[in-house]
């Protein structure tokens, strides 16, 4: 018989904080009867439960429902509440994680802690005991995901993918600094819009948000740009400039396509950074700025690094705190909202026909695409599909043209394995250079079955050695 995981006592509804209302909980045990009282005191309490019987189906639960905090059984059959905790914490390092069991003790409670667990509850505790942690787990958040009570920051990024929550709960953590601020992206995938995101988080966004692209700017013009110049500093300079790190001093500038500003200009900048000021183009005095910088690239720095293209100590200035933002096809469960965003943001745009949504042919055809462009390309295919539409609802056939006839290119199950153990494979042989015993050892694998891998996949060794992991 199963210990009963409340003992007996007088329970009184938790009123939850207005920071925490409306959480949402995933509680992962493989007791049913357990699961069920704790999804009831739960949901009692105001907050929104999901449930998984093990580790597995939590892992994969989390996929679409995007947790504020987890609740796990330490023990489990397969993987156990260790074991997952380890899985969400190396997927979403700062969700906060509950250990609860029947067998604990002082040490375990000491090593989970030490592990990065939230807190550790021995069955039975009380209700309350539960609900006062749940309320302490939630409230330490450096972000609550579901959080409605402050999304104005954000209110321009449109998402539900779990990769997307997860950038954006270390976006709204790092605009509490003034750390220069990397963003790595695909161009398309909206990193400017990113960038004006993370202003808007932080204490800086009363005051000016400026962008500029640094590959729009000739050479001979963009010192003038950012720094500004005197008057008579060159040929019709007629007048005093003032540049972008001036006039947005207090605010965030944002640096787009960073990867293509010119060497002669890199030092420059490096010196504004380190120095927190500017001289003028002509000036021999120069003016203190303060200004957040965040850049943006499409380009891989560390391998224009090595190619002399990129100056290695501007990088480390630019980079302090980096984001990945993903691309389209790694967030495809977004493609609906976005196409929905799209087509309501540009239908008044045309007088011929009210158009209303998509067909459910047109909409598998959005979501399979391989999208180069991203999320840009997708606002095109939208717009030319609306322009173009006789009907309320746009079909298939308009969405294929829009993309020029390109296939889908959403994997089979059998093919996304296969492009996962290549890749897998291709990145232990460059972090080990070609070193087949080492990649072997990291796998967990000999090496006759690492061996035959390799050979399924083609890859050989030799390819690997003497090459920079430039990727990494």
């Amino acid at each position: 018989m199963s210990t009963p995981l409340f003992p007996k006592e007088n329970v009184t509804k938790n009123t939850t904080d207005s920071a925490t209302e409306h959480a949402r909980i995933l509680v992962v045990d493989d007791d049913p009867s357990l699961l069920r009282l704790l999804s009831i005191r739960l949901a009692g309490a105001g907050y929104q439960v999901e449930t998984a019987e093990n580790a597995k189906v939590a892992l994969g639960v989390m996929t679409s429902f995007q947790p504020d905090m987890v609740i796990s059984d330490l023990k489990m059959e397969g993987m156990d509440g260790f074991a997952l905790f380890e899985q969400i914490r190396a997927r979403h390092p700062h969700l906060p994680v509950v250990i609860m069991t029947a067998h604990g003790t002082i040490p375990d409670a000491i090593n989970a802690t030490k592990q990065g667990v939230f807190s550790f509850l021995t069955k039975p505790f009380e209700s309350k005991q539960l609900l006062d942690t749940v309320e302490q787990a939630l409230k330490l958040q450096p972000l609550h995901a579901n959080d409605t009570a402050d999304e104005n920051w954000r209110k321009r990024i449109i998402c539900r993918s779990s990769k997307m929550a997860q950038l954006l709960m270390q976006s709204k953590q790092v605009a509490q600094s003034n750390f220069s601020l990397l963003i790595q992206g695909q161009s398309g995938t909206g990193k400017e819009l990113l960038a004006n995101a993370i202003h808007q988080a932080s204490k800086r966004s009363s005051q000016p948000f400026t962008a500029i692209n640094c590959a729009a700017i000739p050479e001979a013009l963009l010192e003038s740009e950012l720094f500004g110049h005197v008057k008579g500093a060159f040929t019709g300079a007629d007048k005093r400039h003032i540049g972008l790190f001036e006039a947005c001093s207090g605010g965030t500038l944002f640096l787009d396509e960073i990867g293509d500003m010119p060497m002669n200009f890199q030092v420059k900048l490096l010196r504004a950074l380190q120095e927190k000021e500017i001289r003028p183009v002509g000036s021999t005095q120069s003016i203190a700025v303060d200004v957040r910088v965040i850049s943006a690239t499409h380009k891989n720095l560390r391998k224009a690094i090595l190619e002399s293209k990129f100056r290695e100590d501007l990088y480390y200035r630019l980079n302090v705190v980096e984001l990945e933002i993903p691309s389209l096809a790694e967030r495809r469960e977004d493609i609906p909202l976005l196409a929905q965003h799209f087509l309501h943001k540009s239908k008044n745009q045309t007088d011929s026909v009210n158009v209303t949504g998509f067909t459910q042919e047109a909409m598998e055809l959005l979501i399979t695409a391989p999208w180069p462009g991203n999320i840009r390309q997708l606002e095109n295919v939208v717009e030319q599909s609306i322009a173009l539409a006789t009907e309320p609802l746009i079909s298939e056939q308009l969405i294929s043209n829009a993309l020029r006839n390109k296939p889908g290119v959403l994997p089979s199950f059998a093919q996304a394995r296969e492009q996962f153990e290549r890749d897998y494979l291709a990145k232990l042989l460059r972090l080990t250079n070609g070193n087949v015993t080492q990649a072997a050892r990291i796998a967990q694998r000999n090496r006759s079955e690492f061996y035959k891998l390799l050979n399924r996949h083609h890859l050989t060794p030799e390819a690997f050695r003497d090459a920079s992991d430039l990727h990494e």
